[in-house]
């Protein structure tokens, strides 16, 4: 997933390190890493012969697939305006320690991509441009954008300081030639078919009295994935991970029902392989649909993945629901997952930096970069371009706009998916040790995890 917030560093130090940032401010010493022109760019307001430097998240199937697609962009860029870009792409796991560390030095890139999921923690170091006033004209104003990615650029009543770069949201991608071997014509809508057809895809093949194809693929030990999970069935059976003060309330009713709907398809449902308790990369899941050993798995962009095995056995839905037509928080079948942009506060090249902002969120932009990405496009005029009129694209713009909820938009939210997701691989860990974990333990895993946030 391209969402992932899983990280060497500890969780001390790493909230050691997000303390740190909430006392940096705009006006951090040093330079963000740009030079050239100021922020006004040259002595005739030109913007040619400036340099930044971009920060970009590894959203392609490899590094190298993302240098070549963002170096078209980036020449495109250059050649519009004479701004050199020198570009680093950074894989997921190492991309929230480099942001850190960047916002407490004041030593970092002038443009940087985050998950949208931190932009409300990495908001409150004061570190990056708020967009509003000439900023947010310069790239054509907020109406521009699709408005539940826009959501997500900050805490709510403030100015973001991050803009939408590109939009995903999680789907049921399952293997169309076992579906049809078992005589399964639709994918499931409901929690409830889900589970029934998971049953019938898990079975033993070879006759040795021990299954070895499994209805269903999850990653028990990524941690993102895991507090995403509790987010989004949480949501499904009426709880949230926050009280509309901000208050952590891991371990309501909803919440623990939802994440002991997660648990029991590897524990009571049986049809998730227990083994599977310790993959941590989402990249782990797809070959397990491409060599036929699990038949569904809920991710975001999986069809890159597909696409460059040359697999075509796979469709691709909405995630089921508690009811066919839920709706409100009930109906919600992912967080409004993506991209984001930002630009440091103390950038020596702000006015560069914007511009390079503009170009990668322009209409024909959104277009190609997020067509290489099998990701949705963030501003409106570019949904309808016939890249996203694929099966899988349509899917996901209905889940996208109509049945996608923000993550929790607080400072904390980032000590909470660690918490919560690192509880939840726990549990996991112990069903595959054949443990039995109940409703009371998921209770008092998510209570322990509670107990261990910062005070507000």
């Amino acid at each position: 997933m391209k969402m992932s917030r899983t990280t060497k560093m500890s969780r001390t130090t790493r909230w050691a390190a997000l303390a740190a940032t909430t006392a940096v401010t705009a006006a951090l010493a040093g330079c963000a890493g740009g030079g050239g022109g100021g922020a006004a760019g040259g002595e005739d307001g030109s913007l040619e012969g400036q340099k930044i430097t971009y920060w970009a998240s590894n959203q392609g199937s490899s590094v190298s697939m993302d240098e070549e697609v963002l170096g078209e962009s980036i020449d495109r860029f250059t050649e519009a305006t004479g701004v050199e870009v020198e570009l680093e792409v950074i894989p997921w796991p190492d991309l929230y320690n480099r942001i850190l560390a960047a916002v407490s030095s004041g030593e970092g890139p002038d443009v940087l991509n985050i998950g949208n999921t931190w932009a409300v923690p990495l908001q409150s170091s004061g570190a990056f441009i708020p967009w509003e006033g000439e900023a947010l004209e310069a790239i054509g104003g907020q109406d521009r954008f699709v408005q539940t990615s826009w959501a997500t650029g900050g805490a709510e009543g403030q100015a973001p300081t991050s803009v939408p770069l590109y939009g995903l949201a999680y789907s049921l991608y399952y293997n169309t030639a076992m579906f049809e071997e078992a005589g399964i014509e639709e994918p499931p809508a409901t929690w409830d078919e889900f589970i029934e057809t998971a049953k019938k895809l898990t079975k033993d093949t070879d006759g040795d009295g021990e299954n070895d194809q499994w209805g269903f693929t999850l990653a028990g030990q990524r941690v993102s994935n895991n507090a995403h999970q509790a987010f989004i069935r949480g949501m499904q059976n009426g709880g949230e991970l926050y009280t509309e003060d901000g208050e952590p309330d891991f371990a309501n009713d909803g919440v623990v029902a939802g994440v002991k709907q997660w648990l029991d398809l590897m524990g009571e449902d049986g049809v998730v392989d227990p083994s599977n308790a310790e993959f941590n990369d989402g990249s782990q899941l797809p070959p397990e649909l491409i060599e036929g050993r699990a038949a569904m798995m809920f991710d975001q962009a999986a069809g890159k993945t597909f696409a460059g095995a040359d697999f075509e056995d796979f469709g691709v839905a909405p995630i089921p629901m508690n009811t066919a037509d839920a709706t409100g928080i009930e109906g919600t079948q992912s967080h409004v997952a993506g991209i984001n942009v930002s630009v440091f506060a103390n950038t020596d090249a702000k006015d560069a930096s914007i511009a390079f902002v503009k170009h990668l969120t322009s209409d024909e932009e959104q277009k190609t970069l997020n067509a290489a990405y099998t990701s949705l496009p963030v501003v409106t005029a570019a949904m309808d371009d016939p890249a996203f009129e694929t099966p899988e694209m349509s899917a996901k713009k209905i889940t996208y706009a109509d049945h996608s909820q923000p993550m929790p938009l607080f400072p904390s939210e980032g000590q909470m998916e660690t918490l919560v997701g690192e509880a939840i691989g726990g549990l996991f860990a112990k069903i595959a040790q054949g443990e039995e974990v109940d409703e009371a333990a998921v209770k008092k895993a998510l209570e322990d995890a509670q107990a261990q946030m910062p005070a507000s």
